[in-house]
């Protein structure tokens, strides 16, 4: 790491500690600002992001039974927060998966995602009874880094030793940054929690983009931080009520803007731009508060429209609860369908079949090791995995 790239001590400077078993410069963060003045511009960012995410929080709420709209949501955020740090797994990897339930079929990639989720799924669990606190993060670490790449690297516990970030082959020497020593990561951690859980009357999205341009500098982990850092922009709004559920896919943004995300993160630390920052995680908020409410609303009048159509029909039969189904899951098999709605297996064929003839599925062919045929909800699919 360049000590000379690091102009700025705005927000934390570089040191060598010679009391340390580490003779190589590392990243102080300086405390998190409890208030902070900003250019017109980037208050106006700001306010552009608050109105969205406030509409988001709105359409969230009367969203019937959010169960059936959260699935997809936060597969898409898992997809997209995971694809960031490499993962290849898509959205149709894991939705497929869900639907086949065979897990011995399960790849090195679809497993990280699956983590992801399970770690998201935790966290809505925790927080009403957990604040945003180290005890928090940790438990939804274990669960994001067990059995998959990485686990040797201490699941739920901060690291104990020194990291540094850049290319695969970088040294200390060559690095991009060197987060804080391991020493340093208590008091830097505490910090972050009395600002996370302060009463302070900072903007929701402001606060947000300071935690995480923070979380990502202490970078208190061996792996996984940039994925606990994103799931914690999600469980911040939760914590602070601006958002009912995680339905937002902030990382759908990070994803398709990857190298801006990483240089507005480093360009703080070096020469104190937060400005720029504030202002690129605002437009990220801002563009996709706006995507997750139109397809909140589209889904919404799609199951209303098919709810209609299986009344005009008349019938009490499975095809009234497979529409509850592909909005959990717009990937569907006869035994997925079966297994769901308890039934004989004819039984979930034959609704797949009204359900088909209404437009309503199609099939994709066959999927997985074993070669089973699966069927997608068009209209859903779209919603869901469309770049909006």
């Amino acid at each position: 790491m360049d000590p000379a790239r690091f102009v700025s001590s705005v927000f934390g400077t570089v040191i060598t500690d010679p009391l340390l078993a580490w003779d190589h410069p590392f990243f102080r963060p300086a405390p998190i600002p409890r208030s902070i003045s900003l250019r017109q511009e980037t208050n106006d960012a700001l306010s552009r992001a608050s109105l969205a995410l406030g509409k988001l929080g709105g359409a969230s709420l009367i969203v019937p039974d959010p169960s059936l709209f959260l699935a997809p949501s936060m597969a898409q955020e898992a997809v997209s927060s995971s694809r960031i740090e490499g993962t290849q797994a898509s959205l149709s990897d894991v939705l497929s998966a869900e639907a086949i339930s065979d897990s011995s079929a399960v790849d090195p990639d679809l497993q990280e995602v699956q983590n992801y989720l399970a770690a998201m799924r935790l966290g809505v669990e925790l927080l009403p009874d957990l604040p945003l606190t180290q005890r928090f993060i940790n438990r939804l670490h274990e669960v994001l880094m067990t059995g998959v790449r990485g686990e040797e690297k201490s699941p739920g516990e901060a690291r104990r030793s020194p990291v540094w970030i850049g290319a695969a082959d970088a040294t200390p020497r060559t690095a991009a940054f060197i987060p804080p020593h391991n020493e340093y990561l208590p008091e830097a951690l505490t910090d972050w929690e009395r600002f996370a859980n302060g009463d302070h009357a900072m903007a929701p999205v402001l606060k947000s983009a300071l935690l995480h341009y923070q979380f990502e500098t202490i970078h208190p982990y061996l792996d996984g931080n940039g994925r606990i850092g994103r799931l914690l922009i999600l469980f911040g709004f939760i914590s602070d009520g601006i958002l009912p559920h995680p339905t937002l896919n902030v990382s759908g943004y990070f994803e398709a803007h990857r190298r801006e995300y990483y240089d507005r993160l480093q360009a703080v630390r070096e020469r104190g731009e937060i400005d720029e920052w504030v202002q690129f995680f605002a437009r990220a908020i801002e563009v996709r508060s706006d995507a997750s409410s139109r397809r909140l609303q589209h889904l919404i009048s799609t199951r209303e429209r098919y709810r209609e159509a299986v009344t005009r029909r008349n019938e009490r039969t499975a095809l009234t609860h497979l529409v509850e189904i592909i909005f959990r899951n717009p990937l569907v098999t006869v035994e997925s369908v079966r297994r769901e709605l308890n039934v004989s297996q004819p039984t979930a064929s034959t609704a797949i079949r009204a359900a088909e003839a209404e437009g309503w599925l199609r099939s994709e062919g066959r999927w997985g090791r074993g070669g089973k045929e699966r069927w997608v909800a068009p209209e859903i699919w779209d919603a869901i995995s469309g770049d909006e």
